[in-house]
C-alpha cells in the first residue's frame, strides 16, 4: 500500500527499488514502534483494497509531511478498483479519530499538488496548507482541544 500511495504518474520505478530508496525506507522500516498506527480495508474476499497509516518522525529524520515530533504524518492508499466510492474518506475519518483517541493535537500529510482528487478530499476533511517540501505540499489538520482530555 505504501507503494500505491506514492503519486508518480509516469515512469514509476518498480516497488522494490522505490520502497528501498533512502528517502522512503523511513516510512516502513522497523514498523510497529511507538507512534505507528494503521488501518486496512478489506474486500469481501479478505483482500486489502485500501490502507491508511501514520508514523511519528523527528528533527533528525523528517518525513515529507513533517511538522514536528508530536504530529504524526499520515499516508493513504486505495487500490484503483476501489476508488471513487468514499473508501478513502472513511479511512481518513477513522485514522483521524484514532489519532484523537491517542491524544494527538494534529496530524499532517504530504501530497503532490497535481493530485487534485486527493487535495480536494484532504481540504474537505479540514486539512490546511502548512508548507512545501520539494514538489509536495505539507497539509495539517489541527484537532479541537475540546475533542479529547489527554495530550501528547
Amino acid at each position: 500500500m505504501l507503494y500505491e500511495s506514492i503519486h508518480i504518474p509516469e515512469n514509476k520505478p518498480n516497488k522494490i527499488e522505490l520502497l528501498n530508496s533512502p528517502h522512503l525506507k523511513k516510512y516502513h522500516e522497523d514498523w510497529g514502534k511507538e507512534g505507528d498506527a494503521a488501518l486496512i480495508a478489506l474486500d469481501s474476499n479478505n483482500q486489502a483494497i485500501g490502507a491508511v497509516w501514520y508514523r511519528l518522525f523527528d528533527d533528525t529524520n523528517k518525513g515529507y509531511g513533517y511538522v514536528d515530533s508530536n504530529t504524526p504524518e499520515l499516508g493513504i492508499a486505495i487500490c484503483q478498483e476501489a476508488r471513487g466510492v468514499g473508501l478513502g474518506t472513511l479511512l481518513m475519518q477513522s485514522i483521524i479519530q484514532k489519532a484523537i483517541d491517542e491524544g494527538y493535537k494534529s496530524i499532517s500529510l504530504s501530497v503532490d499538488p497535481k493530485n487534485h482528487a486527493a487535495v480536494h478530499v484532504y481540504k474537505k476533511l479540514g486539512f490546511e496548507d502548512f508548507g512545501v517540501s520539494g514538489t509536495s505540499i505539507t497539509m495539517l489538520k489541527r484537532f479541537s482541544e475540546m475533542l479529547f482530555p489527554s495530550s501528547k
